[in-house]
């Protein structure tokens, strides 16, 4: 029953991805103070699970890193978060790669749902050979 397990791996990662892309689509017009460290976009690290034979057996989320705290600093005068100087602190976070990210952790998912649902059907037909 590997090939589930696999597929089951495969869809806990893509879901962490899609959570990654969401908060950072959620927090990417966020506004500080230039003294104070701007949102930090998500990137998800993913590692192979190698198994006893060193065939793959799925993968694991092994961590998350963190985009620059620096952002971007802006001259905006009448934001009520501005300096001395007009200046204030956005997030460093591309809403066009953010779509990409999302595109891609969607499918990637679908394929991993679609792998899950041929495999649970084969064995489900290897099962009722017996009756």
């Amino acid at each position: 029953f590997s090939t589930l397990g696999v597929a089951t791996s495969g869809m806990g990662v893509y879901k962490t991805w899609l959570n990654a892309v969401a908060d950072n689509v959620a927090n990417m017009n966020n506004v500080v103070r230039t003294d104070e460290a701007a949102f930090q976009e998500r990137f998800v690290e993913v590692e192979p699970i190698v198994g006893e034979d060193s065939l793959g057996e799925g993968a694991v989320v092994s961590g998350v890193q963190f985009g620059d705290p620096n952002g971007i600093v802006a001259y905006e005068p009448n934001h009520p978060l501005a300096d001395e100087e007009g200046m204030i602190r956005r997030p460093n976070v591309s809403l066009t790669d953010q779509t990409t990210n999302n595109h891609i952790a969607q499918r990637d998912d679908q394929d991993n749902v679609r792998s899950f649902e041929s495999a649970k059907e084969a064995y489900e037909t290897i099962l009722s050979i017996g009756k």
